[in-house]
């Protein structure tokens, strides 16, 4: 919800501001100048991104304004999955785990954990990992290098999303800009006309440079910037898979591969040993 708290305070202060200078509210109410600047850049969005971009950018918002579905009881899930998998592994050998990996939707392991369950990109890269260790013979190094390598397209695929709004938010600007120009035009077609009209056109005009900057900096710049945060958090759920597996092929055992899955998380969300330790033990 702190982007509903932050939207009100940057709409708030610059209004109240106005307000209280001696403003006239409704001054700023231009709709056409807000239709040929919101317009223009939705189109330039469009027009300069895959449909798949797009529609992740729609797909992010409800994350975006509710807060980040990664959090710590996510980094648990994703940890207790871990151990549950290396954990039937070492008991029962490396082929129990095959039916789990093979379909992730219907494993009973997998059902565990519902949250990453549902999150068919992860839930994918947990079982593809298991499925090559149980299938062939790759060394620690050779699986973290393709693990690496899969991660970093992961990453830049996540951030598509916030790099997109990103440049909407450049271009706002230079919008304001084009929507100032027409008024201007329209202001020179009404110069011998009344001096009240003539006022009238060259606010608006000011107000399209306004929106222009305005909503750049106070509202899709700061979307851009809450995306690729969003990005960053739920990579590490890939790192820390990472870490785990690597920990395990390196010989350590199932409640030890874990802590390294911990200690490559975020500290603001990360679950203390103790949690983790509790919940693996409960397994």
């Amino acid at each position: 919800m702190l982007f509903i708290v932050g939207l009100l305070i940057v709409f708030g202060s610059v209004l109240y501001g106005f307000v209280m200078s001696h403003g006239q509210l409704m001054a700023l109410w231009q709709p056409f100048e807000i239709l040929i600047i919101c317009g223009a850049a939705f189109g330039a969005f469009v027009l300069s991104n895959p449909l798949h971009v797009i529609l992740e950018c729609f797909r992010m918002m409800p994350q975006v304004i509710m807060g980040s579905r990664v959090n710590k009881a996510m980094y648990m899930d994703v940890l207790g999955l871990i151990y549950d998998i290396l954990n039937k592994a070492r008991r029962e050998g490396i082929m129990a785990i095959e039916s789990d990996v093979e379909s992730p939707s219907s494993s009973a392991v997998f059902s565990r954990y519902p949250a990453i369950q549902g999150n068919q990109e992860l839930s994918n890269f947990i079982a593809d990992y298991f499925r090559i260790i149980a299938a062939g013979n790759l060394t620690s190094f050779e699986l973290e290098s393709l693990m690496d390598q899969e991660i970093e397209a992961r990453l830049h695929e996540l951030e598509q999303p916030g790099m997109a709004v990103g440049k909407v938010a450049d271009a706002l600007p230079g919008f304001g800009i084009v929507a100032a120009v027409l008024g201007i035009v329209i202001t020179m077609g009404a110069i011998g006309g009344e001096v009240s009209e003539i006022g009238g056109h060259v606010a608006a005009a000011l107000v399209g440079t306004f929106s222009g900057v305005f909503l750049a900096y106070g509202m899709v710049g700061p979307i851009s910037a809450t995306m690729r945060h969003l990005a960053e958090d739920e990579i590490k759920l890939y790192e820390a898979t990472r870490a785990c597996i690597i920990a395990s092929l390196n010989g350590l055992p199932p409640q030890l591969a874990v802590e390294f899955g911990r200690k490559s998380l975020f500290t603001h969300g990360r679950p203390s040993f103790e949690e983790v330790e509790s919940k693996v033990r409960g397994r």
